[in-house]
């Protein structure tokens, strides 16, 4: 076994894909019986098509054609109905993995779950109104997903500066994508636009400015806490810089709003998070705990998106995307079996975690962000071959400015 760009491999994107992807093909089964979008079979999925699209290998189709039948199966099981754990998101997959009739089928249980305003108590884009709303949209239901973010017209409390709504049962007001305010904001944004709903875009802006009045960071950077009052403070660290909670993430909020407004302000918001990215140390380890994970969620993969769209929108981000790129080949371990990653955890006894094949910690989040850079780098600006549903469309408007790099292997993965 070899880590660390290890038995002769290089610091290349289509290298580390084509591994990860074999990987994925053998292990996928590890994670049987979790058909969520977050860490099971739906997010495996898209990741198995999407190494289909790439590498054109007849084993990803196979394996992302055993996967929607999983998923089928699964439909009149399955009592959650949240984009990240439940039919919302099984049903996303399925429409991208073709079996429409399924995930119409999945939506279909959704809408008669609704209890007349929320699915469960939470409330927010993981588990609850945010991401069905999202959900429903990517799944091309427009009408279920105004259905489920119009109960945030009635539930918002007025903050200083904008806008908040109570996410969880417990006091905390969290901040960010995955369970606060800019996960909402991001869904009645999307949501109003694709609905013609000027009320709901308005919404999301008044719970973005309280978000944006909460920068600790300066007028340079941007830096929001977690939550508060905190939550869980014995757990959760009070500033997190990853996609669910930190700037790679409202930076992907902030990409929405300049969309559907046309305000260069959020423009500006954006490069603030980037700065604040850049200038924070990540991907090295600084202290215990501060960057122990390389996947989609809260870890590397998710600040590799972010650097991906600034390649296509900006022309830039190209050396930070190389040295996520090293940190992720230097980190990987490299063998027969393919590629995977192990994250940290400090606090644990055995701190080296088993590697994961799902979206959030494990290969099928790294491998979906490893092919659309290696698409980059070889100069296509295309994107991904299924869209997640929160994360926005990167349109190339600018040529770059530096190269982004060079494909160091071929389309098979093999390098020269």
């Amino acid at each position: 076994m070899a880590r660390g760009g290890g038995a002769g491999r290089t610091e290349d994107p289509v290298s580390l894909a084509r591994g990860a992807a074999d990987w994925l093909v053998v292990s996928r089964r590890a994670g049987a019986g979790d058909v969520s979008l977050y860490h099971g079979q739906a997010g495996i999925g898209l990741a198995l098509l999407e190494a289909f699209e790439y590498f054109g290998d007849e084993r990803h189709a196979r394996a992302a054609a055993e996967t929607a039948e999983e998923l089928a199966a699964s439909i009149e099981d399955l009592q959650d109905c949240s984009l990240y754990f439940g039919l919302a998101g099984v049903a996303v997959a399925l429409g991208s993995l073709g079996r429409g009739d399924a995930a119409e089928h999945a939506l279909d249980r959704v809408a008669a779950r609704v209890d007349g305003r929320r699915w469960s108590p939470m409330f927010e884009l993981f588990a609850g109104n945010a991401g069905i709303g999202l959900g429903a949209l990517a799944a091309g239901d427009v009408d279920l997903a105004v259905t489920a973010v119009t109960p945030y017209l009635s539930t918002a409390d007025r903050t200083e500066h904008g806008v908040n709504w109570a996410v969880r049962p417990s006091p905390a007001r969290s901040h960010h994508m995955a369970h606060g305010t800019l996960g909402i904001v991001y869904a009645l944004a999307a949501v109003g636009r694709a609905a013609g709903r000027a009320d709901l875009v308005d919404l999301a802006l008044a719970g973005a400015a309280d978000v944006v009045a909460r920068n600790e960071a300066g007028p340079d950077a941007f830096l929001v806490p977690h939550s508060d009052p905190p939550h869980r403070p014995e757990l959760i660290e009070r500033y997190s810089l990853g996609w669910c909670n930190g700037p790679a993430g409202d930076a992907q909020a902030f990409r929405l709003l300049a969309a559907v407004t046309g305000d260069p302000a959020w423009d500006d918001l954006v490069d603030r998070c980037w700065t604040t990215i850049t200038r924070s140390g990540l991907p090295s380890r600084i202290r215990p705990g501060f960057w122990d994970n390389n996947g989609r969620c809260c870890g590397t993969a998710g600040v590799l998106a972010l650097a991906g769209d600034r390649i296509v929108e900006r022309g830039e981000g190209s050396d930070f995307a190389e040295v996520l790129l090293a940190d992720l080949t230097a980190r990987a371990t490299i063998d027969e079996d393919g590629v995977r990653w192990s994250n940290h955890e400090h606090r644990a006894t055995d701190p080296e975690l088993a590697p994961h094949p799902g979206w959030a910690m494990g290969n099928a989040g790294i491998l979906r962000e490893l092919l659309r850079y290696a698409r980059l780098v070889g100069g296509d600006f295309s994107g991904y071959a299924t869209q997640w549903p929160d994360h926005p469309v990167a349109h190339h408007q600018v040529a770059a400015t530096t190269p982004v790099g060079r494909v160091r292997g071929d389309r098979t993965g093999r390098v020269p």
